[in-house]
């Protein structure tokens, strides 16, 4: 999921000063001189649900931006002070109609400037009707070999990951701390 927030903050929203870029725990940040306050623009977060029936996988047609008109997991946002695990069954019922149980963690995606780390959940439908609502126009069940254009760089992976079983290595960054 790519999804740019727009320009770092230009303003102190406590002061309404000019925001200029100061050097704060390591990294250029944005910082206003009036009120000596640094900002930390922190990351998004987001989930999806790989909802599995007979081996087949749920995919939605998206009708918004991004990836409108690809397809995509149940996916979305997760809410200040809202569980991980609550908001991936939310966005299963809100997009495709699901009531479904995780059964595990697929995977966490990041990478570098991204702004979205993307938590993915295995899931299987409890109850409900898969059907196209909100945000798409579309929805059915694929076989992992016969998939339609998908929507996000990190989909096909994660559909690798999870028709494999393969937890995919994640090397350690070499980061220098000084």
């Amino acid at each position: 999921m790519s999804v740019n927030f727009g320009q770092p903050i230009a303003y102190c929203p406590y002061c309404a000063t000019s925001i200029e870029s100061r050097e704060i725990a390591g990294r250029q940040r944005p910082f206003c001189g009036s009120c000596e306050t640094a900002f930390f623009e922190d990351p998004k977060l987001a989930v999806a649900v790989v909802i599995e029936q007979d081996g087949k996988v749920a995919l939605q047609r998206r009708t918004i931006d991004p990836g409108s008109g690809l397809w995509t997991f149940p996916s979305g946002y997760v809410d200040r002070g809202e569980p991980v695990e609550e908001a991936a069954v939310r966005e299963a019922w809100e997009e495709v109609g699901l009531r479904v149980r995780l059964e595990h963690l697929l995977g966490v995606y990041s990478s570098p400037g991204e702004t979205v780390v993307l938590t993915v959940f295995v899931a299987t439908p409890e109850s409900g009707r898969l059907q196209s609502l909100d945000e798409n126009d579309a929805v059915g069940f694929f076989d992992p070999e016969d998939l339609p254009d998908l929507a996000f760089p990190n989909d096909e992976a994660i559909i690798e990951t999870w028709r494999t079983g393969n937890v995919r290595n994640v090397p350690t960054p070499i980061i220098d701390l000084g």
